[in-house]
């Protein structure tokens, strides 16, 4: 198999170089060359760049579905600005869209012939979905060669065609978009973040009395490579497609005009569903028959849901936002999460709550519920309406306690179904103390080692994140992995008789003590006994080097470490590390030491209070962590007296 690998991947080669080779004028010119490098020279991080890009949008109606349909082209000018490149040209579809243009042509119009791939689109976070992938293996022999790409791509339905995004994998000289509306169909452009960027708009009228929408930016950068970003809608400039009606033989059709239409339409795919309770209903009974109160009852359902319904992400055509009927997921034990969290509603709804479906964008949607559009939310919970008051329950956050909610839905709108009204609420934002996470250590010096007892503690996601780790490695792994954790998989640092607290229980906070073996920390010469006290070194690989964006915790940290040294008999402190102590927008960080008579209080914190280290603040954090180093570095000296 491998030596047939190899001869297809060198057949490929040999027919694309010869198809390359044998074509006339396609070779780059002088000024093709001199263009590359001082493209280059501005981009030297990417190998090709866009030197032209419009994308043209127009709009057909369906009469006899009733549906507006989108036509949308893309025609791009690419150029190899590094000494060679290879890449692929790819464009997504599924059961709404098709693709019926997907080519590229040389310099001279005429056809690569390239090799199109065209099958699903497989990702390690989906379980089953309907998109799919056409693509192509691209070779860029020499700098400044190009190509023209050509794309033609069809929706059926306009309600799935949202957004318009100007910057591109690659960097983009020149970008323009051209939306043409016909006279009958209501269209709002909706724009986020042109601020600061210099996007040209006009607005003309085309023979047909189109009103035709021009947008044009030059030297847009490419998309940013960075992990731990913002999501996307927060970052690029871009314009939101909402539909809002269309006129056809004098009658005017609503689509999506306000937020009412968005929820009508959410509704009319939940009133499909026919859930049938009777398969649960002994699971209730049997999760409620011994609890004590009913708040006992609530967590008994929501954690059996957490503990044994597989999360899976399920997109394929309008199941990708009709939730899936209760009992399929109850005996299935899978679901994505619109299906867990109808298996939460139905089985509180015969435990005798109210409990109701929930729409919610996540802390990557930038949109509210304001903005009617399938854009603006790509999540669903359950909402508790219990005692007059909400409860958010998100059967997809495994180890999430009752009435604690995960970073990524806190502060944000949800629409809660209300019969054929809806309510529209956020969820309560959490501070970084709730997720507090607490180490403490007793030490002593004995024959050059330090030894004592540590104990952690968590609370919040801290402890949810913890337990959700913890729980995904193989029970015969577990201590050996919880060690390994303790230690820091440091070959220096021995954990010993661990003991825990329930670690079944995501309500109680969470805690760990065991004793600690250090070695190589401790070193005497003559009189003196030097000891490098720093051990855990939080953050001290944590530059952020070169970034562009924000980067964004999984949730408000507040870290906590106390450190106690006891003084060795006969010796005296001579020399202690200075603290350090940084205090900004979203960070704030303490070091300090302490001495007593009897010992050395070594104490940090760490706290992000927002969740996130702004990219204004990069260059500070920077600092700071080389400040950091520095200090863990510092050591003690003792002297005898």
């Amino acid at each position: 198999m491998k030596i047939l690998s190899k001869l297809s991947v060198l057949l490929v080669f040999i027919f694309t170089t010869s198809s390359i080779t044998a074509q006339k004028n396609i070779d780059p010119t002088p000024d093709d060359v001199i263009l590359a490098k001082k493209i280059r020279s501005t981009y030297d991080k990417d190998d090709v760049a866009i030197l032209e890009s419009t994308e043209n949008v127009t709009f057909d109606l369906n009469k006899n579905e009733s549906k507006v349909i989108v036509n949308h082209s893309l025609n791009e000018r690419l150029m190899n600005i590094n000494h060679r490149a290879n890449i692929q040209k790819y464009e997504f579809y599924d059961s709404e869209s098709k693709i019926e243009t997907f080519n590229l042509k040389f310099r001279n119009d005429k056809n690569t012939n390239y090799y199109v791939a065209d099958e699903f689109y497989k990702d390690k976070d989906l379980f089953y979905n309907d998109a799919r992938v056409k693509y192509m293996a691209v070779n860029f022999p020499i700098q400044g060669y190009t190509y023209n790409y050509e794309l033609q791509k069809k929706y059926e339905d306009v309600k799935y065609f949202t957004a318009l995004y100007f910057n591109d994998e690659f960097p983009v000289i020149k970008k323009q978009i051209v939306v043409t509306v016909p006279e009958w169909l209501n269209v709002e452009l909706k724009e986020f973040n042109f601020e600061g960027k210099n996007i040209t708009k006009s607005q003309t009228k085309d023979s047909k009395n189109n009103t035709v929408y021009t947008f044009t930016l030059s030297d847009v950068p490419a998309l940013y490579k960075e992990e731990d970003s913002p999501g996307r809608s927060y970052i690029y400039p871009h314009l939101l497609v909402i539909a809002k009606s269309y006129k056809i033989k004098g009658k005017e059709v609503t689509l999506f005009n306000a937020t009412a239409d968005l929820y009508k339409w959410y509704k009319s795919l939940v009133d499909l569903m026919k859930d049938d309770t009777s398969v649960m209903k002994s699971k209730v009974i049997e999760l409620t028959a011994n609890a004590k109160t009913d708040e006992e009852k609530i967590k008994n359902i929501y954690y059996w849901v957490q503990d044994n319904i597989r999360y899976i992400a399920f997109e394929d055509g309008i199941a990708g936002f009709k939730p899936d009927e209760s009992n399929h997921v109850f005996e299935n034990r899978y679901g994505d999460c619109k299906g867990m969290a109808n298996l939460i509603k139905q089985m509180l709804k015969l435990a005798g709550f109210d409990a109701r479906l929930t729409w919610i964008g996540t802390k990557h949607i930038a949109y509210d519920y304001k903005t009617p559009s399938l854009a603006v939310d790509n999540h669903m919970i359950c909402t508790l309406f219990y005692k007059g008051k909400k409860y958010f329950l998100d059967g997809t956050e495994k180890f999430n306690s009752y009435g604690e909610y995960a970073e990524r839905i806190q502060n944000k709108e949800v629409m809660i179904e209300d019969g054929d009204k809806f309510i529209i609420d956020k969820v309560p934002m959490a501070t970084n103390e709730s997720n507090k996470e607490i180490f403490k250590a007793n030490l002593s010096i004995e024959n050059e080692k330090l030894l004592g007892n540590c104990s952690k503690s968590y609370v919040g996601e801290s402890r949810a994140q913890f337990l959700y780790i913890y729980n995904s490695f193989k029970s015969d792994k577990k201590l050996e992995t919880l060690e390994n954790y303790l230690s820091k998989n440091d070959k220096n640092t021995h954990v010993s008789d661990i003991k825990t607290s329930d670690l079944k229980n995501r309500d109680a906070k969470l805690t760990i003590d065991y004793n600690v073996d250090v070695a190589n920390k401790v070193s005497s010469f003559d009189n003196e006994m030097y000891v490098d006290l720093e051990y855990m070194n939080e953050y001290k690989n944590f530059e952020l080097k070169d970034r562009k964006t924000d980067y964004e915790f999984d949730f408000k940290k507040n870290y906590e470490s106390n450190v106690n040294l006891a003084i060795p008999a006969g010796y005296k402190v001579t020399k202690m590390p200075s603290d350090l102590i940084v205090k900004e927008g979203n960070f704030d960080i303490a070091i300090t030491f302490q001495k007593t008579d009897k010992e050395i209080i070594y104490k940090k914190s760490f706290i992000f209070k927002n969740a996130e280290i702004k990219a204004a603040e990069m260059t500070k954090w920077n600092a700071f962590i080389k400040n950091l180093v520095a200090n863990y570095n510092q050591q003690i000296t003792f002297s005898k007296q």
